[in-house]
């Protein structure tokens, strides 16, 4: 990585030739849905940024936010409202003023109504706001209070119009719902997190830090440096690369010529912790390197296609690191000594509101056994597949939103036969929460009756097949050797193992008291059975305000 870091440093001090840079958009689902609908809705696809590769330029999304409003005519109150709310989000990249009052000036904060402290001249600009997450809710049969309390501040911006900035820092105290309690005990790690300690007999608390920065090399080249997550794809899932995991350090180019975008991905990765009486202890922890790159075309203004292919190696090989190589030709030129996943996905806009979208990944190919010619069922035969449908203003309802997507991943699917090559961060999924050897449907239903006021519907159904014990390995825990199967080469099927059913259902509103704080209810049922734990009914209420903050989603 030391190679790519100093032309990371190299291209840094070549700055005189680049044009103005903004700051990013940290990835929010709901956030992110409300800038995605909008594509949906008019039928064709934005010019300013492709939706395969999140997050987005905050620069980006207002010139596509702002050609939408001139070009959309009358808006219904609700779609106003939410444009209004992005631009104000980034309204340093806006045309005009918006909402934006001169008496505001006298003030020290909130001049404007997404900051509470912001600062603009010609060399800076800075935005500075603070981070809240306080939830408290009641699991049926549980007696402790489920609860989480973070505290921090986020700052942005840019310089010089330039080098854009922003980092997010905050602290966090929190005792999970059972089924989030139970996956953290089998990982060793929280989703989402890293290092973390004991709060308390059930709790967890936990130090988080984010931070990158960005500039565009050339016109067309964006260059991005830091420590933070990626989300590949259009779906609530992403198997070619998610946010559910640790964020890690990483160098992205991202190239983006009319309808060709192309992104490069170098990133070093935590590939296993030290553990002491099960909690993560002081030490060096060993290291993987992943390299990662995909091409996406729009091959039409509603039909976009990827290609990608990604490695994932216990050691660091500058053979990696030219963007333009075929990643598996140099693997075979060292020895087949690393993991190489191929992949493709789409996304496509048959009419104006709608939306078909999917994702494939290869992890193993053998053309014999792929084909069922010489065996079916074979463990060499691993993949992912994801199809998926959004259907935006349903039956002409405005702000009536349907998603319906569908998962699964074979057996072994992500492992692999060396030590720390395994497609994980920190001991989660860098894909699919539930790693391989699954099923899985989802339903989300959204709904905005007011412009304030968020109504959401999601149900969950899994099937996955667990190891029985320990020492067997059926394909679904990605943390394990290939090579240690508990089957035969072939005869291998989703479910295998113990045989897990997950129906999740939950109800949750949300409202907006003032610009990025929001007050969340929620009611959730979860029904687990089957496999190596008991069968359990989970009923979670909750109540929540957030400011300047994700909403963290239960739903694996």
């Amino acid at each position: 990585m030391r190679v790519l870091f100093f032309s990371f440093f190299l291209a840094f001090f070549q700055l005189p030739a680049i044009q103005a840079q903004s700051p990013l958009l940290p990835y929010d689902r709901d956030y992110y849905q409300l800038i995605e609908r909008l594509e949906i809705k008019q039928g064709f696809f934005a010019k300013e940024f492709h939706t395969g590769v999140k997050p987005f330029h905050r620069k980006e999304v207002v010139d596509f936010l702002q050609k939408y409003q001139d070009s959309a005519g009358s808006l219904s109150s609700v779609d106003a409202f939410t444009i209004s709310y992005l631009l104000q989000d980034s309204w340093e990249y806006t045309s005009d003023t918006l909402t934006y009052a001169p008496q505001n000036e006298r003030r020290k904060i909130y001049q404007r109504p997404a900051d509470f402290y912001s600062y603009k001249d010609d060399a800076w600009d800075v935005h500075i706001n603070p981070v809240i997450y306080f939830q408290g809710g009641i699991e049926q049969g549980e007696d402790d209070l489920r609860f989480r309390n973070t505290r921090g501040v986020t700052v942005r911006g840019s310089i010089d119009k330039k080098i854009g900035f922003q980092t997010l820092l905050t602290t966090t105290d929190l005792v999970f719902p059972s089924w989030i309690k139970r996956y953290v005990q089998q990982h060793g790690a929280i989703p989402e997190q890293g290092f973390w300690k004991r709060y308390g007999d059930n709790g967890y608390s936990f130090f988080s830090a984010r931070g990158q920065v960005n500039f565009n090399a050339t016109r067309h080249i964006q260059v991005h440096f830091g420590h933070d997550s990626h989300f590949i794809g259009q779906g609530f899932r992403s198997f070619v690369l998610s946010d559910f995991s640790n964020p890690f350090v990483f160098l992205k180019l991202n190239t983006q010529i009319g309808p060709v975008n192309f992104t490069n991905l170098w990133g070093q990765l935590t590939a296993d912790i030290l553990t002491a009486g099960g909690f993560p202890t002081d030490g060096r922890y060993p290291q993987k390197w992943f390299s990662f790159h995909r091409l996406g075309v729009n091959l039409s203004q509603k039909f976009n296609l990827g290609i990608f292919e990604s490695v994932m190696a216990n050691q660091m090989d500058w053979n990696y690191l030219n963007p333009l190589i075929f990643y598996r030709w140099v693997e075979h030129q060292l020895g087949t000594p690393d993991k190489v996943m191929v992949g493709t996905d789409f996304k496509w806009h048959p009419a104006n509101g709608w939306q078909l979208y999917g994702q494939f990944v290869l992890d193993e190919f053998v053309f014999n056994e792929f084909f069922g010619i010489s065996g079916k069922g074979s463990s060499r035969n691993k993949h992912g597949f994801q199809l998926g449908l959004n259907y935006v203003s349903v039956a002409g309802i405005d702000n009536l939103d349907v998603q319906l997507e569908y998962n699964q991943a074979r057996p072994y699917t992500f492992q692999e036969k060396f030590d720390y090559q395994s497609y994980t961060n920190y001991r989660i999924p860098l894909t699919h929460p539930q790693g391989a050897n699954f099923r899985e449907l989802i339903l989300l239903g959204r709904y905005r009756p007011l412009p304030r006021l968020s109504v959401n519907g999601t149900f969950l159904f899994q099937m996955q097949g667990k190891d029985p014990a320990p020492a067997d390995n059926y394909g679904g825990d990605i943390l394990k050797s290939r090579l240690d199967n508990s089957t035969s080469l072939f005869g291998n099927v989703i479910g295998q193992g113990e045989k897990t059913h997950t129906r999740m259902y939950t109800l949750r509103a949300s409202y907006m008291l003032r610009h990025n704080l929001f007050l969340d209810l929620s009611q959730t049922l979860r029904q687990d059975s089957g496999g190596v734990f008991p069968a359990s009914d989970a009923v979670f209420s909750q109540l929540a305000l957030r400011w300047n903050r994700s909403r963290f989603d239960p739903h694996f």
